[in-house]
């Protein structure tokens, strides 16, 4: 089983781009963050021309929203609202895989502004609050059994998920204190970095390019805050990873690439 995620910065803008990569790399599942739009908008018939005739979606006017969109059926789990705020920041769902069902979760962590400071900056506040949040979902046994979280966490946890610690540590998704609140997301639940598990911590690895590089591949300075984790009950299913950085580069592109991981079961 194939399972990709992306944040996809508006999915009727993008959706060229969807359909692109759906032809080209035929996923099982794809799990998008930042639809932008409200569930009737969806471009439902778009995805179903293209054999995924499944879908669970929280959508949202204009900001925010997550979906899962299957060749095969999907089971409706939850969509929970984190900080009780009326955000459309995750949706979970059951899927048949073949070593049998996964739970799987789709989340959109808020970004956090760009003043690392709750006393001045209610955003990031939000975000903290956020995965404190998760944290405890996460120690209550969300990831009991065969669980896959996946989404844009909007983290870049360890130093080379980053062109630079040392120009990052002050800059929101790299501070200390994110780091260490993502940590204890996994610690929690006991999650396995998937991506970690195919690229050593010490080689660079990011999934997100700024649109404000005036070129973005020449000057490199990514972040890694898309996520795949997993339960320790799927820790040795995990087959393949693909991050298709050249995404970056399509035709008015996400400001992130899509990020598949491949289950042997």
């Amino acid at each position: 089983m194939k399972i990709t995620t992306w944040n996809i910065n508006s999915v009727r803008l993008r959706m060229p781009l969807v359909a692109q990569f759906l032809k080209e790399k035929d996923p099982d599942v794809l799990c998008l963050q930042e639809t932008k739009c409200r569930d009737a908008e969806f471009p439902m018939k778009d995805l179903s021309a293209l054999g995924y005739k499944h879908a669970a979606i929280n959508g949202q006017k204009g900001y925010h929203g997550v979906a899962i969109v299957s060749k095969e059926p999907l089971r409706l789990l939850e969509k929970r609202d984190f900080c009780e705020k009326g955000d459309a920041r995750h949706i979970s769902v059951e899927v048949e895989g073949a070593g049998g069902p996964i739970t799987l979760h789709n989340f959109y962590v808020p970004a956090g502004g760009d003043e690392p400071d709750v006393s001045i900056n209610p955003k990031f506040a939000h975000k903290l609050n956020f995965l404190d949040e998760m944290k405890e979902w996460g120690a209550n046994g969300a990831a009991k059994g065969r669980v896959m979280l996946v989404g844009d966490l909007n983290i870049a946890p360890l130093e080379h998920d980053v062109w630079s610690h040392k120009a990052l540590l002050k800059v929101v998704s790299h501070t200390p204190i994110e780091v260490e609140k993502l940590t204890n997301v996994c610690r929690a639940g006991n999650w396995i970095d998937a991506m970690r598990h195919f690229v050593p911590a010490e080689e660079k690895l990011f999934t997100w390019w700024s649109y404000r590089a005036a070129d973005w591949a020449a000057s490199n300075r990514g972040r890694r805050l898309d996520h795949i984790l997993v339960s320790e009950a799927l820790g040795g299913a995990l087959g393949k990873l693909e991050v298709l950085t050249q995404a970056r580069g399509w035709e008015r592109p996400s400001d992130h690439v899509p990020v598949t991981i491949e289950l042997s079961e």
